[in-house]
């Protein structure tokens, strides 16, 4: 093959490539003050509170003592990425609270761009503030994508597993993703992985084979008396391999929803947003003394 036809396709994944750091680091440029790495104000999330129920410090549940603590993902937020999900535990009886983490300086509505040991910090600190709130003595943890994999950071360096009953996480990315074999370009590009690491780290960190990921997934994916469930879909386009979200140890149930439904369509965004097989296979994994099969 010509020289020139090997490049072609190489420059118009390049070009995705730089478009995707462009739109991330337009807003960060116009800051130069450090990632913000304190736990903010959860205004976005009292926002949620006022329209679907959830973020009410009063909330009781003699049916799920456990409140349930909702991670986004990366360029995600404490509302938007769990308008259906949310509510759709509200109405089953249970307490749920969301929280934003990893936010960028004059970088709005898109978080977890910070580096995620810091964000894993601002998860304790959060689930400590609804533990105090609520008087249980462990949470439930619900996350999507960055949000399903930082907090096993949480639970293995932070003591997280003494206040956490279980993980459920969609489509997290346990062991790094290749993001469809975009991230291998950037062994090509360094520049622009230099870009990356140094203004979003939180992304860089989710790269396979990154210090961090390394340090995690380091003696084992899993820590004693926490339940662990993964729930997949053969489409995902960002976290990949999909295979690459599965945890391997005891208490743990990975789940790929065309296992259950071969119809099912959801890929990366929409399996934690719009995909009723994925919320049922969360909240059996919740309750799972009263788990129910799932049906398409």
């Amino acid at each position: 093959m010509p020289h020139w036809r090997r490049i072609r396709p190489l420059r118009r994944s390049l070009s995705a490539l730089a478009l995707a750091v462009a739109a991330v680091m337009a807003p960060a440029a116009a800051s130069a003050a450090p990632a913000d790495t304190a736990a903010a104000p959860d205004t976005a999330a009292a926002q949620g509170a006022s329209g679907g129920g959830w973020n009410d410090y009063a909330c009781k549940s003699d049916r799920h003592p456990r409140p349930v603590v909702l991670v986004h993902g990366t360029l995600g937020n404490s509302v938007d990425n769990w308008l259906g999900f949310a509510p759709y535990l509200v109405r089953r009886g249970y307490c749920v609270f969301s929280l934003d983490y990893g936010r960028l300086p004059g970088v709005p509505v898109f978080h977890g761009l910070g580096p995620i040991s810091e964000s894993a910090k601002q998860l304790s600190a959060y689930v400590d503030r609804v533990r105090a709130a609520t008087g249980a003595a462990k949470v439930d943890v619900v996350g999507h994508s960055q949000g399903g994999m930082m907090p096993r950071y949480y639970l293995k360096f932070l003591g997280g597993a003494a206040k956490v009953n279980a993980l459920v996480a969609f489509a997290p990315t346990n062991h790094g993703t290749t993001l469809s074999g975009l991230t291998a370009l950037l062994d090509y590009f360094p520049a622009a992985a230099d870009i990356l690491a140094r203004h979003t780290p939180g992304l860089t960190d989710q790269v396979v084979g990154s210090d961090f990921l390394t340090r995690l997934n380091e003696g084992g994916d899993t820590v004693p008396g926490v339940r662990y469930t993964v729930i997949s879909t053969k489409y995902d386009e960002v976290a990949t391999p999909y295979r690459a979200q599965f945890l391997s140890g005891p208490d743990v149930k990975n789940v790929v929803v065309q296992d259950l439904c071969p119809g099912d369509l959801s890929e990366h965004v929409t399996i934690a947003m719009t995909d009723k097989v994925a919320f049922h296979e969360a909240v059996n994994a919740l309750d799972p003394e009263h788990a129910t099969p799932t049906t398409c």
